[in-house]
């Protein structure tokens, strides 16, 4: 069956803000095609995501499936797989993953999407796995256990090497994790490795993105315990680069916060986008059921330039959900459209030089 997609194509030049253009840097143009939804009408937040041989697979995350979160609703880990072939295919149901979770770092490697930490209904966890589709079934490879239970979290992968950094050590934290850590998986033996961590505040649900071999981490957010006991979160602009020969740098800010934007961040030679996320002008929208929505802008990073550009050409702004890199674009897998409310849309963006 052929599926009917929309297709947007703009340019990064168009819809600017004050902000001036990126200089030294080839622009590029945005397509966004809108593949066939996952299975599941209502969508996840917080599914791992990756490739394996040649497909896209989606697997478990969370979701309020009987009422929403302001009717008295409960939060509802799944665990099954989903499969797409092709663009132009339908969604297949392939499997399960060995028990209901999302929140973790989800990666493609060689060997199957690596699936780090993350969290199920009463705890965060620290094991990993590589996720396949083999002989027509899901298989879980062990991969060696996260340093301490972590979700929320972010992650890239760089040459054989996985890095993790930020989260939240158990689901009652009022206080960030500044953890920063490696797995090389040439020699997965060796375990994960305790790097030293960027200079600045605590976080989590920050983006991370890979561009030149260095590794960058953008926002996010802090938390602290409020009058009442239970995590206030303060929203992150600040962004750092972090080269396995030189450490950390501090690099130009966000134009505003972003809190959970689909992460590893698209990225081209030259820089990585950011796509929408939490800005914090809208905590504690009321009535909940009437949110408009986080923000549908991009803010596009140039590292030759350390300047960032902020567009208004988001067709639809996904939070805490992974970008996958398949077949020459980045897919947002589902996602929430806003607190409580998941979409089964799926996107994908490509990026090309105008």
């Amino acid at each position: 069956m052929q599926i009917s997609r929309r297709v947007f194509i703009a340019s990064s030049a168009a819809g600017l803000l004050s902000l001036r253009p990126l200089q030294a840097a080839t622009p590029l143009s945005r397509r966004w095609a809108e593949f066939a939804p996952i299975p599941d009408a209502r969508g996840v937040a917080g599914a791992f995501a990756g490739t394996d041989q040649n497909a896209l697979l989606v697997a478990g995350g969370a979701n309020f499936s009987d009422k929403m979160p302001w009717e008295g609703g409960t939060k509802v880990w799944h665990d099954q797989v989903y499969r797409l072939s092709s663009p132009e295919a339908e969604w297949q149901r392939v499997g399960k993953l060995p028990q209901p979770m999302g929140y973790g770092v989800s990666i493609s490697t060689d060997q199957g999407v690596a699936c780090l930490g993350g969290c199920d209904t009463a705890k965060h966890v620290a094991h990993c796995f590589l996720l396949q589709y083999r002989n027509d079934e899901i298989k879980t490879i062990a991969l060696p256990p996260l340093p301490s239970p972590c979700a929320y979290s972010c992650g890239v992968q760089i040459g054989s090497v996985i890095y993790v950094a930020g989260g939240t050590a158990d689901p009652t934290a009022t206080t960030a994790m500044k953890n920063f850590w490696s797995l090389d998986l040439q020699r997965p033996e060796d375990g994960w490795k305790t790097l030293a961590p960027w200079p600045g505040p605590e976080r989590m649900l920050a983006v991370a993105a890979s561009v030149g071999g260095d590794f960058f981490l953008a926002g996010g957010t802090s938390i602290a315990p409020g009058l009442d006991g239970k995590p206030v979160r303060t929203y992150l602009r600040d962004v750092w680069k972090y080269s396995p020969t030189a450490g950390w740098s501090r690099c130009a800010d966000l134009p505003r916060p972003s809190v959970a934007a689909p992460t590893p961040a698209p990225h081209s030679s030259d820089g990585f986008l950011i796509l929408g996320g939490d800005d914090g002008t809208l905590v504690n929208f009321s009535p909940p059921q009437n949110h408009p929505g986080f923000p549908k802008s991009i803010l596009e990073y140039s590292v030759s330039a350390d300047r960032w550009t902020d567009a208004r050409d988001l067709p639809a702004s996904h939070v805490t959900t992974p970008t996958v890199k398949w077949n020459g674009c980045f897919v947002i897998p589902s996602g929430e459209l806003r607190p409580g409310i998941r979409s089964p849309s799926v996107w994908a963006l490509t990026l090309q030089p105008e």
